[in-house]
């Protein structure tokens, strides 16, 4: 059973956990536009549903039963399809972005429709198959101004890498290391703070990755390390091999 925890202010009643969870979904989907063009990156369809269903699914799944989607780009193509979240037995809040803030700006935008401390934070363009149950109580263990799902890559030049210490500690970031093998990366998938997004700036354009998250390097920033699947799917072969792994849910 797990347990309320007064530092993450989590708790559990049955399966469900009292976490809100934020789904960036406001880009412009510039990598993806060849072969889709007529709708957010976070509504491509994958193995006959809309990957932002997929996400939605998969939270309900483990427990997650408040999620706030930060739009954008055709951002009521979201709010039409999702509406409330009612047929997929959670709350859905909507955050919406009239000029482009950034993942970081999108986070704090939407920080007054947040209900719990930690926050998880997905991607709406990426996958990482993360145990959130494990995820929260390893996050939990101890006091964490943030972490990150990390994943292990052979090529990290696309993403750049996270630099931890044996235990988790983040130390530094390196942005598309060239000649690094093997390397952890950045899954897309956090455990913030209340304390850590709000000394976010309001109202500015601001990157998550590349402007936040350095700045907590050493000062209780964790990496999670994870084992299980990741896929970018905000280009074309990350659109096709997100379809590989949905597919198997609907053999």
């Amino acid at each position: 059973m797990f347990e309320k925890n007064e530092q993450a202010g989590l708790a559990q009643e049955g399966r469900t956990y009292s976490v809100t969870a934020i789904i960036l979904a406001g880009g412009l989907g510039t990598r993806l536009r060849s072969v889709v063009n007529d709708r957010p990156k976070v509504m491509a369809m994958v193995s006959g549903r809309p990957f932002g269903e997929w996400l939605v699914m998969e939270l309900h799944a483990a427990g997650v039963r408040h999620v706030v989607f930060c739009t954008g780009y055709l951002g009521e193509m979201v709010q039409d399809y999702f509406q409330d979240g009612t047929p997929w037995g959670i709350t859905i809040d909507y955050s919406h972005e009239k000029e482009l803030l950034g993942t970081g700006g999108a986070i704090r935008h939407s920080l007054s429709l947040v209900r719990s401390d930690p926050v998880l934070v997905l991607n709406g363009d990426s996958y990482c198959q993360v145990n959130v149950a494990e995820y929260l109580q390893w996050y939990s263990s101890r006091p964490r101004a943030g972490s990150l799902a990390v994943v292990k890559t052979e090529n990290p030049e696309r993403f750049g890498s996270v630099q931890m210490t044996d235990d988790g500690s983040v130390f530094a970031f390196e942005e598309k290391a060239l000649g690094i093998n093997n390397s952890w990366i950045n899954a897309g998938m956090y455990l913030l703070s209340r304390e850590l997004l709000e000394s976010i700036p309001c109202n500015q354009a601001i990157s998550l990755e590349r402007e936040v998250l350095p700045l907590w390097a050493n000062r209780g920033l964790w990496g999670f390390r994870n084992l299980g699947a990741f896929v970018d799917m905000g280009t074309p072969q990350g659109l096709r091999e997100a379809e590989d792994i949905f597919s198997v849910s609907v053999a």
